[in-house]
């Protein structure tokens, strides 16, 4: 066993009997880059990573095409970097079909998990039956969205063929505000106008940003 697999091992065993609680931020990207780069001192470049892109959120973030132009870091490393986000958002949202969204409340907690380390603007539609449990949850758009890019036709359609008697409208801001522009007003008003002949209710609007997100529905717009 070599200096660096002494190393490899004594972090692992850390890890292991001590969760990740008590490591510095390139101690947890030293120890993810491990399997991706088998024979190299991971430590250094861990350090440049977040010197780089300033935190370890900033490496996760960091578009894929950036995190290859990092000397050292190859298409599996920045890959298995660009894993992290996407498995985050399906753990904590892997439960998540089935709940109950009758508050305001419920629906902005339930949509929060979705968008963590999301840098694009995704549109998301939920559809929920008569007594409020979410039948689908599924995405409408990804890239910046206005009222053209969101298809009501395509919300009327995917909410009559889940036999929805509700649905949930989500987006996020990246790096912005939750708060709904004019836009997002006029194309919310939009969408429940087109519904209402179906017999199908927009519910709620959940616009989030970070860990924070506003209710158009709590809010008094819909």
């Amino acid at each position: 066993m070599g200096l660096h697999d002494g190393h490899r091992q004594r972090l692992i065993q850390r890890f292991l009997e001590e969760d990740l609680d008590n490591f510095e931020p390139h101690n947890v990207l030293e120890l993810l880059l491990f399997y991706a780069i088998p024979r190299k001192d991971t430590n250094e470049l861990a350090h440049v990573l977040i010197d780089t892109f300033g935190s370890l959120k900033g490496v996760f973030d960091a578009p894929y095409e950036e995190l290859v132009k990092v000397n050292g870091i190859g298409s599996n490393a920045a890959a298995l970097l660009k894993l992290v986000p996407s498995l985050t958002r399906t753990y904590y949202s892997s439960d998540a079909r089935g709940m109950i969204l009758d508050t305001s409340e419920k629906s902005g907690e339930y949509f929060l998990p979705y968008y963590i380390g999301q840098t694009e603007e995704v549109v998301r539609l939920a559809c929920l039956d008569a007594g409020g449990k979410v039948i689908s949850n599924q995405i409408l758009h990804r890239g910046s969205a206005n009222a053209a890019e969101v298809n009501i036709r395509k919300i009327v359609n995917i909410a009559l063929r889940n036999n929805a008697m509700g649905v949930i409208l989500a987006h996020n801001h990246p790096g912005g505000l939750p708060l709904p522009s004019e836009e997002d007003v006029a194309t919310t008003k939009s969408i429940r106008e087109a519904l209402i002949p179906m017999g199908i209710l927009l519910m709620d609007h959940i616009i989030v940003a970070g860990q924070d997100y506003v209710s158009m529905a709590r809010s008094g717009i819909i």
